[in-house]
């Protein structure tokens, strides 16, 4: 979903900030939306590629292949996924 050829903010903005978007109108650029459904499954891929990263596996991996590197990746993750 894009409106005017850009994607939708997932970031709140600061209170001011919309505000002056408001003031100023079809002049303010982007529109002060926030959608908390995208920022929820937004945080919730950045937590999982965190935890990917502590991983020592697959933070240092300077594999020739990518299957390899997809292997090593798939690995930590089922591991992550069988901890929780």
């Amino acid at each position: 979903m894009t409106t005017g050829g850009r994607r939708p903010r997932t970031i709140p903005d600061w209170t001011d900030s919309q505000a002056a978007r408001l003031r100023k109108g079809s002049r303010g650029g982007r529109p002060p939306a926030f959608d908390e459904e995208r920022y929820e499954k937004r945080n919730t891929v950045e937590r999982a590629i965190n935890r990917l990263k502590q991983s020592g596996a697959v933070a240092t991996r300077y594999d020739k292949r990518g299957y390899v590197f997809l292997g090593t990746a798939t690995a930590a993750a089922l591991v992550i996924w069988l901890r929780a």
